[in-house]
């Protein structure tokens, strides 16, 4: 009988991952969904940008932290079970019970909320085809029975489905307009405990598009903000990041325009930080949606000449390919897409509808895309 429901659970995720909803909307569910199966009180759920790992949305049902507790417990604090490792081994899904041995005070994530009520964790990664799309956190009471092997085996069934969920909410729904349009860049400066010192309003604007359920009661407790900020700082501590590609994340509003969000240091010798709010570029966010397409890297790349207007056969010399080779590869983008030109692709796939309608800068620094290095995450 278990098994039945847990099989009628996953069949239920599958189906909403392909019905287009919002990410929100389909988190709700598919946790409404999983609740039946596998009970917990308390949730939360976050987007992410799969170049860059870093978080670009984030709901929470009956559970609160802020913004910097998330970021130094995810990408700072060294712990079991953080998101970007069960992406990155393969792994995928975890219990802190399962992961402590029975002791859950061996987790520092554990040991910082334990005095309001919660006990065990089951965690996952959200994984499509090597890309990490989401997390998803499930907590129970400290007087509940732990998650069991079997709970972490069916959330490790539904990493995909949760992935495909979220990747296509991207490409769900068009721009309704240009509600922010009329914002600069924003700018926060924070100190070097990670406090923020000053905000100007173009970024508190900006703050408030975000996709944070609830909202930050200070924009400076913003998640986003908070885990851009805390990788800008872990790479200029450990000088592994000199480009500081890594401290970005490209953010889509409430009203489905993008922002990009960019962490970097300030020169002295204060420890200072700041990360730039401003809306993204179509070099920018191509990549990214090109990806939520489900398109291929070759496909990709010919996508990109697209945009660039390059003819058949420049696009062929380019790849070291025939021209029907690249025929062949457009007509996949096609059908993935559901244009029938490349005129159509360009304009209603990657400009007019999903990339917003500011003046577009340089393209993006090297290292800086939607794609996985090889072998970085499991498939």
């Amino acid at each position: 009988m278990a098994s039945d429901a847990r099989r009628r659970a996953r069949d239920e995720v599958v189906e909403l991952s392909r019905s287009g909803l919002d990410w929100v909307t389909f988190a709700a569910r598919a946790g409404e969904a999983v609740c039946r199966v596998v009970p917990f009180t308390r949730c939360c759920w976050h987007s992410v940008d799969p170049g860059t790992v870093l978080f670009t949305g984030s709901v929470s049902k009956h559970v609160s932290c802020s913004g910097q507790w998330l970021a130094e417990h995810e990408y700072v604090v060294d712990d079991v079970n953080k998101w970007q490792f069960l992406a990155r081994s393969g792994r995928r899904a975890g219990a802190t019970s399962l992961a402590t041995h029975g002791d859950l005070t061996r987790s520092a994530r554990h040991r910082s909320h334990a005095a309001f009520g919660i006990g065990d964790e089951l965690r996952g990664a959200m994984v499509s085809d090597g890309t990490y799309w989401g997390a998803v956190a499930f907590l129970r009471e400290s007087d509940d029975h732990w998650f069991t092997e079997d709970d972490v085996r069916f959330l490790l069934e539904l990493s995909t489905p949760l992935a495909d969920g979220f990747r296509r909410s991207l490409v769900s729904a068009t721009v309704a307009g240009a509600a922010g349009g009329t914002h600069g860049p924003g700018v926060v400066v924070f100190g070097p405990d990670g406090r923020v010192e000053s905000l100007s309003p173009a970024a508190e604007r900006w703050i408030e598009e975000m996709v944070e359920v609830p909202a930050p009661v200070e924009p400076a407790e913003s998640k986003m903000l908070q885990v851009v900020a805390a990788r800008a700082r872990a790479g200029a501590a450990g000088g592994t990041d000199p480009l500081e590609h890594t401290a970005r994340a490209r953010v889509r509003t409430r009203s489905g325009e993008w922002l990009l969000l960019y962490g970097t240091r300030l020169s002295g010798d204060g420890g200072r930080t700041a990360v730039i709010v401003q809306p993204a570029t179509r070099h920018e966010v191509a990549p990214l949606i090109a990806l939520a397409y489900g398109l291929s890297q070759r496909e990709c790349a010919v996508a990109q000449m697209c945009l660039q207007g390059r003819s058949t056969r420049q696009m062929a010399q380019a790849l070291s390919v025939s021209p029907y080779t690249v025929q062949d590869h457009l007509t996949s983008i096609f059908g993935k897409t559901g244009v029938r030109s490349r005129g159509e692709l360009v304009g209603q796939v990657f400009l007019e509808h999903y990339v917003t309608r500011w003046d577009d800068g340089a393209p993006a620094e090297g290292g800086w895309s939607a794609w996985r290095t090889p072998g970085t995450f499991g498939s």
